[in-house]
């Protein structure tokens, strides 16, 4: 037997021999994610007696009835905070998405002047953090008399620097201009070639985005926070930051449920779009 022979039989039997171990690790790995969320959902369905005297448990409990009723009778509601999160990242995530990728699409397949300074522009924006703008954006929203209203919060989404350099990443590599040109000259208008030709190729890189962009709306507190004022606009986190007990007592198993509730919808969408991402890791354009 050759020596390159041996070798790759040597290399294949340490491989076969590594494979059980990276299974073992991966699973290890996988039971340390769910922890966290695990103890949460069990830690709603037990009393605050239990979960001071044993803050960790794996088993749950019989008073989720009894938090649920006690979490009613605070400030927060579950239907209505749920269904306003629900608006404001649904709205947020097409915005941030779509619009992020026409913007894109515009610096990928448009040649103009001023493009490379547009790009560098965008650049320069994501070095700001949100909360130095937020007080001059407060006092515009005032003015113009969109606070506690929803489009508040989901309009300045559509400028979402991230995402948009997220995108044009993703395109420069997977989209080709000769699709572009030959739906020019099939007689398509741009924003039938956009809708029809390159959102199909930008979905896995969508859906990534609409994730990140779901999770992110429905988990802000701080501009929803000083935009909406009246109870029945609160949204989700709103609500899970005002579970606060009175002077002798704090009601654990009603602020472990409404945590609960308000991680249930991000795992749903997670889900849902995760497809999309493993699906699309081979998609590209037409070979040249």
């Amino acid at each position: 037997m050759s020596t390159s022979k041996i070798a790759l039989k040597h290399s294949n039997d340490m491989r076969k021999g590594a494979n059980p171990i990276i299974y073992i690790v991966c699973i290890i790995l996988g039971l340390l994610s769910l922890f966290p969320f695990w103890v949460m959902v069990c830690n709603a369905t037990r009393s605050t007696y239990e979960i001071q005297a044993h803050a960790i448990s794996f088993l749950p409990s019989v008073s989720l009835p009894t938090n649920y009723e006690i979490l009613n009778g605070k400030t927060f509601n579950a239907v209505s905070g749920f269904f306003n999160s629900l608006i404001v990242s649904t709205g947020v995530t097409f915005c941030s998405v779509y619009f992020s990728t026409l913007t894109a699409f515009a610096l990928i397949a448009y040649n103009w002047k001023l493009r490379q300074a547009f790009f560098t522009l965008i650049l320069a924006v994501m070095m700001i953090p949100a909360q130095v703008i937020s007080i001059g954006f407060y006092q515009f929203m005032y003015k113009i008399g969109m606070t506690n209203n929803f489009l508040a919060l989901i309009l300045p989404a559509i400028a979402s620097p991230m995402t948009v350099f997220f995108m044009r990443q993703y395109m420069l590599p997977a989209l080709s201009l000769d699709l572009v040109a030959a739906g020019r000259i099939d007689g398509a208008g741009e924003f039938r070639i956009f809708n029809q030709i390159v959102i199909p190729i930008m979905k896995p890189a969508m859906a990534t985005q609409a994730i990140f962009a779901f999770v992110n709306s429905w988990n802000e507190l701080f501009l929803p926070m000083i935009l909406l004022t009246r109870k029945e606009n609160y949204t989700m986190p709103i609500m899970v930051s005002l579970l606060k007990g009175d002077i002798y007592k704090t009601e654990y198993g009603a602020v472990y449920l409404a945590l609960t509730l308000s991680v249930l919808p991000l795992l749903v969408v997670y889900l849902t779009l995760s497809k999309y991402i493993v699906a699309g890791v081979a998609l590209g354009s037409v070979k040249g």
